[in-house]
């Protein structure tokens, strides 16, 4: 049985990751987004294709269609309502989020800010294991296993990456870029309160990964399973809550609080932002697909 309204309260505790990418982050929502790309100004993007035939008006808009994935289109039917909540987020990180990363920055030293990223990236090992071997890349999930493993035992739970020193690194993989690679179409551009940028295929494969990793079913459960037992039982469900909450929280300032410079930096230097963070992040998933 998976009770619906604690998955809904934690998505949105895992949601506030908007924030940091609205403020300004590489371009990007949240941690993600424009944060693994080149800076807004100097991304140019490749010249439309011809239009696709048009639909007619009555027909029901289809999610997945007119998505041409690395094609270059911007597909965003939705922008009046996206641009509106883009705002909204903005805002949430203008008066809440970035003064709290202000504080935060100012007390914990940047060695520890670190160790707390590498811990919660090591903690996501799972689904990225996973979609390494639902795309058939063995090598990737290899390398998955070997960081996990040194990470976990050497580095003091994944507080130090030391895979990286010897030289086992890959690109992150998660079920969105799994659809894709299985030819789900992107479909809509799609922003949401509080939540990171996606596209609806992305947006299904966000939720697919929060049950792929054990974390949320074994540990602090938001899915239950019946007669499978749990580090924190079921019935104590407002402990999970608040365990799987603070964490995100704790996770987003500590992302917002490292990057504060750089996306104070893209903010100002973008006249229009939403699209920037939209073009960008197409991109972004369009090249992580391709790859």
């Amino acid at each position: 049985m998976i009770p619906f309204r604690l998955l809904a309260f934690s998505l949105l505790g895992v949601a506030m990751m908007l924030a940091t990418g609205c403020a300004g982050k590489t371009g990007t929502v949240q941690p993600q987004g424009l944060s693994e790309a080149s800076p807004v100004e100097d991304q140019t993007l490749a010249p439309p294709p011809s239009s696709p035939p048009e639909t007619q008006s009555d027909e029901p808009l289809d999610p997945f269609a007119m998505a041409y994935e690395g094609a270059g289109e911007e597909y965003d039917p939705w922008e009046p309502m996206n641009t509106s909540i883009f705002e909204f987020n903005r805002q949430v990180d203008r008066f809440v989020l970035k003064p709290v990363a202000k504080g935060y920055d100012f007390v914990m030293p940047d060695l520890v800010q670190v160790g707390i990223s590498n811990i919660f990236s090591n903690l996501r090992f799972a689904p990225r294991f996973l979609n390494n071997v639902f795309q058939g890349k063995i090598k990737g999930a290899g390398i998955e296993v070997g960081r996990f493993l040194i990470n976990s035992t050497v580095g003091l739970g994944g507080f130090f990456d030391l895979a990286k020193h010897v030289d086992l690194v890959t690109s992150d993989e998660d079920m969105g870029q799994t659809l894709g690679f299985y030819g789900v179409k992107p479909g809509p551009y799609l922003v949401l309160p509080l939540l990171p940028p996606f596209t609806v295929r992305d947006f299904f494969g966000y939720v697919g990964d929060v049950f792929l990793n054990p974390i949320n079913w074994l540990v602090a459960p938001i899915i239950e399973v019946n007669n499978v037992p749990s580090v924190i039982s079921h019935p104590n469900r407002m402990t999970s809550s608040l365990i799987q909450t603070g964490s995100r929280v704790g996770e987003i300032v500590n992302e917002r609080s490292r990057n504060l410079e750089k996306y104070q930096g893209v903010e100002e230097a973008t006249l229009d932002l939403y699209t920037a963070v939209r073009n960008a992040y197409l991109q972004t998933r369009a090249k992580a697909i391709r790859e």
